[in-house]
């Protein structure tokens, strides 16, 4: 990749793939790799045989692959009940399993197989035609939908399976935003051609990954601070958006809507008091450069660093 091509992609951001039967999610997000020349990772992995939303950071956004696989999942399902069961019967196991669930990971899998508590948010039967039953699923993350299906089928008492499998969401993405690998290919190519425009609108910024968390607003003379791991004090602080408790993760932001960072509230929300002193918020996860904004801390001297 050349010097030109280099600056028609930023150094850190997320593109939403619409991952296709076959290939492993680790394969497709290497590809992303080659085809933006960047540092790579994914959030939450798709089985070969499973198709979707597959959200790719790269450059400095892959520290963001915390918050992105904690990310509620929604999926679009094909069951195959393995003995005649009434419409009625169906809805009403899916309304059961609707809560919270234990699941232990399936032998394939590669997490440890201990028992778990995963939520199903909502179960919604689109459509059942003799044995097939096709239904949507929103749920937390790592919830096992090959498991749900076989859960399903023992509470039917006629047995299932999971034939086929899409993920149509994953937290505040989803498969309209969702490119295909052929499709950004040709954009990157376009680009290098001079029309830089189809990849740019493939391209998201960090900050898409965050919309969903709490946020503090800083002070353009606390941001290299934060930068250099500083913990955030409240004179520092200009505003918070959305409440939060001790310990939660919150989003350090610019007035400008640039995502500084993650950090762990070390107050609630209802005791943070802008511009008041007290450390409020520890940096744990630094996107922005150092430098990227003018150094307006001080040494214990007084003098400004340099």
């Amino acid at each position: 990749m050349t010097g030109q091509e280099e600056t028609l992609i930023p150094e850190s951001g997320i593109v939403v793939i619409d991952k296709p039967r076959g290939p492993s999610s680790h394969q497709v997000t290497a590809w992303v790799g080659e085809i933006l020349g960047r540092r790579v990772g994914h959030a939450g992995t798709l089985d070969p045989q499973v198709s979707g939303v597959l959200v790719v950071m790269f450059g400095g956004a892959v520290r963001l692959a915390p918050v992105l696989l904690s990310h509620d999942k929604e999926y679009v399902c094909l069951m195959r009940l393995h003995g005649d069961v009434p419409r009625e019967e169906v809805d009403r196991v899916a309304e059961e399993f609707t809560g919270r669930i234990y699941q232990r990971p399936p032998r394939k899998s590669a997490v440890k197989r201990s028992l778990r508590i995963r939520r199903i948010h909502e179960i919604e039967i689109l459509e059942m035609e003799g044995r097939l039953v096709l239904f949507r699923v929103r749920c937390d993350a790592g919830t096992y939908i090959r498991t749900l299906c076989v859960h399903m089928g023992y509470a039917l008492g006629v047995c299932a399976h999971m034939q086929e499998l899409r993920r149509i969401s994953a937290g505040p993405f989803d498969e309209t935003t969702a490119v295909s690998l052929h499709e950004l290919a040709d954009a990157a190519a376009a680009a290098r051609e001079g029309n830089p425009a189809p990849l740019q609108q493939m391209l998201l910024a960090p900050e898409t990954a965050v919309v969903d968390l709490p946020k503090v607003i800083i002070r353009d003379t606390a941001v290299d601070a934060v930068c250099h791991g500083a913990v955030l004090a409240g004179v520092g602080v200009v505003r918070c958006e959305g409440g939060f408790g001790k310990g939660d993760t919150v989003a350090i932001m610019t007035g400008r809507g640039e995502l500084v960072g993650l950090g762990k509230a070390l107050v609630g929300s209802s005791a943070l008091k802008p511009g008041e002193p007290g450390l409020v918020i520890a940096p744990t996860t630094v996107l922005m450069q150092p430098g990227t904004y003018p150094r307006g801390w001080k040494t214990r001297t007084g003098e400004p660093r340099r």
